[in-house]
């Protein structure tokens, strides 16, 4: 019966469904995911603004950058800006490693689990030019992306957002 139940309800409500208990049990809201079902965020069309961080909590320039997306994050609240954090941590390591994190550092911003570790089939669908180093970030609209390997300063990324914000 459960079963037929969560047939009839779409996606995107029962994910809304799930994000919402999990946040009433005080457990943060990370989604385990695939590559394919992240794609479409490289390729989005319109006025938002993608921050979109590969990052791993095993790696420390990862985690010192870190809060600047949450800063900028607050910067833009009321701007057309979408920070996504995309964790490349070991699936394994999602209830040991990865939540008590997210836990521990009261992350606000979102935040998702790409439990897909053949990397080389989906790197190249986020840029080309990136060698799988992290941490990586890519900034887009409307179809139009600037992507960097390496730690970005505060400046540097509120400065890439803010050009894009101007780009007509």
């Amino acid at each position: 019966m459960m079963k037929a139940l969560f047939q009839k309800i779409p996606g995107a409500i029962l994910m809304v469904i799930i994000l919402v208990s999990c946040a009433q049990k005080g457990e943060p809201g990370v989604r385990k995911v695939h590559f394919e079902e992240i794609e479409p965020l490289f390729s989005t069309k319109g006025d938002t603004v993608y921050v979109i961080n590969f990052w791993a909590t095993w790696c420390k320039p990862c985690v010192a950058e870190l809060p600047h997306f949450t800063e900028l994050e607050n910067l833009f609240r009321s701007r057309p800006v979408r920070v996504v954090l995309v964790s490349l941590d070991f699936p394994d390591r999602h209830e040991s490693d990865l939540l008590p994190f997210i836990r521990d550092h009261k992350f606000r911003t979102e935040v998702i689990h790409l439990i897909d570790t053949d990397a080389n089939r989906w790197i190249d669908k986020v840029n080309p030019s990136w060698s799988g180093a992290i941490p990586a970030t890519l900034v887009q609209r409307n179809g139009e992306s600037e992507f960097h390997e390496g730690s970005l300063s505060y400046e540097k990324l509120q400065s890439i957002v803010e050009q894009k914000l101007a780009e007509s």
